[in-house]
């Protein structure tokens, strides 16, 4: 099930790291390439010598090795996941505050493959609010969590803060992986950012989405499998190479891109703010500052999701978003109906960390089923993900 995943282990200062050898043999058993970092604390409670034995590859824990600078940024790169485990209580508060003191940390933080953790400590210490409040800065991050069990601890107590047991460890990454071949073979359309409606050679009618939601959407698809195509909008953001990624300014520019591509598709979300009126005359030349007032006469857009929706196909499976500041729940489920679409994402203004520009979004998901899907605040690439999430168990 793993031959060729990499998965990279970070071994810290607890107890629960003797326990580590046995998950690595386990997944170099099972195909997997591992290869481990530890912080010096680890080398207390188990060898080097050992994991670099059972993972065929040199056990890293110094910024250098002798003369040579330890390359941390390809770490995080070369990895399908990293897996910090144990997670000791000293670990995750450097985590949380963003140090970068050691080769585990400095991975962490430049890391641009998932991460979880499995945190190991004891049962005052997990309880602790210091230790709540870090690890939902972990969870806001993006970070997943392994839930730690009850048993005896190393104080000679008993409760919870055990690391979790290796089968179970070893159980959420198959599901990991698994997960990422979700929708292998499926093609996904999403759009994202705002429009840009020109009035002149100048000047134009445009929105604050900043396109983050969008492109954390495309990059939960990609990473489960999906091939992706990303409309969007005017911003600066980066995109993936393997994105297909076709750029586009105007409302109308946007909606030729869609109707074009969505025939082939297996999935479209729509996260694009997209301007609902644009110019009925665009001025060739900049527009002189004059009279003490301004009219400008406008047209309705045209409506991609509901075009969409009125040329979907059996199979086909439409998503859209509504962003409200009253009546959301209302409008929200007009739009699902009359767009004829399968899913509608709520956003509300009124939520703090929700709306444009924000790295957060706190959603309410509605299905042809009046089922409703509630979700906290969260990091917009935790946001994408949940919404994937319920895009898969929706074509189950």
């Amino acid at each position: 099930m793993l031959k060729g995943k990499k998965i990279l282990i970070a071994v810290t200062g607890s107890i629960a790291a003797y326990k580590i050898p046995q998950l690595v043999r386990l997944l170099v058993k099972d195909g997997a390439e591992v290869k481990v970092i530890m912080t010096e604390a680890a080398k207390n409670f188990v060898s080097p010598l050992t994991l670099s034995t059972l993972t065929k590859q040199e056990v890293l824990s110094g910024l250098a090795a002798g003369d040579t600078w330890v390359n941390h940024v390809m770490l995080g790169r070369w990895a399908d996941i990293m897996l910090i485990a144990p997670l000791s209580c000293n670990t995750l508060a450097k985590m949380a505050v963003g140090l970068c003191d050691n080769l585990l940390l400095a991975v962490y933080l430049s890391a641009t493959c998932p991460v979880v953790v499995a945190p190991a400590m004891d049962e005052d210490m997990w309880h602790h609010f210091a230790t709540k409040k870090n690890i939902h800065i972990l969870v806001s991050n993006g970070v997943q969590i392994i839930p730690v069990e009850s048993g005896e601890l190393a104080s000679g107590l008993f409760g919870e803060g055990r690391m979790a047991e290796i089968e179970t460890i070893a159980t959420w990454l198959y599901q990991f992986f698994l997960k990422n071949l979700q929708f292998k073979g499926k093609k996904v359309l999403i759009t994202a950012g705002p429009t840009y409606e020109a009035l002149d050679p100048v000047r134009f009618i445009g929105n604050h989405s900043s396109g983050k939601m969008g492109l954390a959407i495309a990059n939960n698809f990609l990473k489960r499998g999906a091939d992706v195509t990303l409309v969007m909008g005017p911003n600066s953001l980066k995109v993936p190479a393997s994105v297909k990624l076709i750029k586009v300014t105007s409302a109308d520019e946007m909606y030729n891109a869609c109707i074009a591509a969505f025939p082939d598709m297996d999935i479209a979300v729509m996260s694009a703010a997209v301007a609902d009126y644009t110019p009925v005359t665009v001025v060739d030349e900049k527009i002189k500052k004059s009279e003490d007032y301004f009219i400008i006469e406008l047209k309705r857009t045209k409506d991609i999701l509901k075009q969409l929706g009125s040329i979907k196909k059996e199979g086909q499976f439409l998503v859209g978003f509504a962003l409200e500041t009253n009546n959301e729940k209302q409008y929200a489920l007009r739009k699902l109906s009359e767009k004829n679409a399968d899913l509608i994402v709520l956003n509300s203004l009124n939520d703090t960390g929700a709306g444009f520009g924000l790295d957060t979004n706190k959603i309410t998901i509605f299905d042809k089923n009046q089922q409703e899907y509630h979700f906290d605040i969260k990091s917009k690439d935790a946001v994408a993900a949940d919404i994937v999430d319920i895009v898969f168990q929706s074509q189950l």
